[in-house]
């Protein structure tokens, strides 16, 4: 099969292109392609599929012609992934299979309107981030309190006085599974000026990557509402990079650089 690979923020994702839905995309399959020893390594699959040959986003194909089949590095499947997104956009565009400009993808989350140009930057409206409540996470021995913020997907996100630069993500924090039964991305961060915060992530199903888009929205609304001003841009730094967010009454917008690196032929079998 035919793949490329790209990258938001140095979150990486293997693109699949299957338009009339004919792979057999097993979660072993998944797991193996994103193995960075022994496949091509990603922290996920991102399998382009028209909406309409998706019967589980069949409904949404009048909003948008491409589906994003998301697939965590674990082979299970997600809601919803910002940079994945921007990602997928950036190929659509690069591929001639959608003009420059604004455009929506379907998601398991919803359509997601982009933007995307001929070059630079991608920006996806990643809807209202719904604030759910409280919860706590524990890592090496310290518990941090933070926000449940629905963005999509589930995120727990903690400001913490630690330097994250600092913190060991060998290993997935402890989170509660009452509260989290299906699972949850962590982002601890650091608030380092007005309205910047310094971020990393632990996502479900890959453990820590290098960016987050979801997480990056997660944590500039945690940010916001512990600044006591929920709306405005918010600069989020990542080890791969540089996030914007712009939160407002209706919607939030993540924009960032989203690039192809690489195509082949993909000979792995299960």
């Amino acid at each position: 099969m035919r793949f490329l690979k790209g990258h938001g923020t140095e979150n990486d994702f293997v693109i699949l292109p299957d338009p009339d839905g004919e792979l057999d995309l097993s979660a072993t399959l998944v797991a193996r392609i994103c193995d960075r020893r022994a496949g091509i390594g990603a922290d996920g699959v991102l399998r382009v599929v028209r909406t309409k040959q998706a019967p589980e986003v069949a409904g949404q194909a009048s909003a948008a012609e491409w589906f994003m089949d998301y697939r965590n590095a674990d082979g299970g499947m997600a809601e919803m992934c910002g940079n994945g997104a921007r990602v997928f956009a950036r190929y659509l565009v690069d591929a001639g299979l959608v003009a420059p400009g604004e455009f929506g993808v379907a998601t398991r989350g919803g359509v997601r309107k982009v933007t995307a140009g001929a070059t630079g930057d991608v920006s996806v409206d990643m809807g209202r981030p719904a604030v759910v409540g409280e919860s706590v996470t524990s890592l090496g021995g310290h518990e941090y309190r933070g926000i449940h913020v629905d963005v999509g997907n589930p995120h727990l996100a903690c400001a913490i006085g630690d330097p994250v630069v600092q913190l060991d993500l060998t290993h997935q924090p402890n989170f509660d599974p009452g509260v989290f039964p299906s699972g949850v991305n962590i982002e601890l961060f650091n608030a380092v000026g007005p309205s910047r915060a310094v971020m990393r992530v632990f996502e479900r199903g890959s453990g820590e990557t290098r960016s987050c888009g979801t997480g990056a929205v997660a944590t500039a609304v945690a940010a916001a509402a512990l600044s006591g001003d929920t709306t405005g841009t918010w600069t989020v730094e990542v080890p791969g990079g540089t996030l914007t967010v712009v939160l407002d009454a209706e919607t939030s917008h993540l924009s960032g650089p989203a690039v192809i690196v690489a195509a082949g032929e993909l000979m792995l079998a299960e």
